[in-house]
């Protein structure tokens, strides 16, 4: 599949997970001294803040080309330092997607409930995968996606969560369809410290099934529900890179381990309401040739509704894994 749709069917992906990426190890990503900026005077990108606390527009790369490593060093030092990068006008098919992917680690492979399932991409979009039809708002597969439009942080719900999320528009509506990215980061480190000290060394239980029981109940399969069990993660999380800290919530977080239920929820709304104040969220309009990169480690995000009857989308999401779970 070309950059853009094309009419006629939607190729579905069958790719296998690889033994290497782009030759570093998997595991040496995360670890401070490969993604310290570089030290010489002559800059392989340009980088434009695209909030006061957080994200950065990314120039003067190609990333469908290959790219050598002190590209990619600058690149994976600005993702350390912004959270969010955003790469314009590029011209991606998801072989190129994928190969740029890898450069940040090991790519996950995407659970059942995703129409791409098994595949390294979890589609987003109201297109029929295998005719391109556009599918009728009733469809399973589009009350799915409803549940994307609370915050949330990609697989949380998996024992090893992911450490970043690669978006590419390839098709997008003339209205509506927006991304909207909150920063955990800037959140933690304005809280109270009485607020910090209380959460911290907490546990949240993170699962997919409560998330999209958020929307109905009956979206999972019972195959689908039980691919993914409930997860502990730790309630706050810390960059290895940097030392800096940030709070990890969404709606995958079902409850806090050890708290009666409704106390620990209302502690996650608590949380959650004061990360996506206005003051540190960034809404990004997307062009179709866009790839947004995210730290799921410290940023939520959500989907806005568009109409999805009068008009096509066509998102594809990479997403690189972590290096390990958040609790032992």
């Amino acid at each position: 599949m070309c950059g853009r749709l094309t009419s006629g069917a939607v190729r579905r992906h069958d790719l296998k997970p690889k033994g290497e990426y782009c030759g570093f190890p998997a595991r040496s990503y995360g670890h401070p001294e490969r993604w310290l900026p570089p030290t010489g005077d002559s800059m392989a990108i340009s980088v434009k803040p695209l909030h006061p606390l957080f994200g950065a527009e990314i120039g003067q790369v190609e990333i469908g080309l290959p790219l050598d490593d002190s590209t990619v060093v600058e690149i994976r030092a600005a993702f350390e330092e912004y959270s969010l990068l955003l790469f314009r006008d590029q011209e991606l098919d998801d072989d190129k997607q994928i190969a740029f992917s890898e450069r940040f680690g090991p790519l996950e492979t995407t659970v059942k409930a995703n129409p791409a399932g098994g595949t390294y991409f979890a589609r987003q979009s109201n297109l029929d995968i295998d005719t391109g039809a556009v599918i009728p708002p009733e469809d399973r597969r589009i009350i799915y996606q409803k549940a994307n439009m609370f915050w949330h942080t990609d697989s949380s719900f998996k024992r090893v969560p992911a450490l970043c999320s690669l978006l590419s528009a390839r098709l997008v509506p003339p209205e509506g369809g927006d991304t909207e990215f909150a920063t955990m980061r800037a959140t933690y480190a304005e809280l109270p410290e009485a607020t910090k000290r209380r959460i911290e060394g907490l546990v949240a239980e993170h699962s997919l099934v409560h998330s999209r029981s958020l929307v109905d109940p009956r979206v999972l399969t019972e195959e689908q529900k039980a691919e993914l069990p409930p997860v502990p993660q730790t309630l706050v999380r810390t960059n290895p890179v940097n030392g800096r800290k940030s709070i990890y919530v969404g709606a995958h977080a079902s409850h806090i381990v050890g708290w009666p239920v409704e106390q620990g929820r209302a502690l996650l709304r608590e949380l959650t309401e004061f990360a996506t104040q206005q003051k540190f969220v960034y809404r990004h309009v997307w062009r179709a040739g866009d790839l947004v990169v995210w730290d799921n480690r410290c940023l939520l995000h959500r989907a806005t509704p568009f109409d999805t009857v009068r008009y096509k989308r066509l998102m594809q999401r990479t997403t690189v894994a972590g290096d390990g779970p958040t609790v032992p």
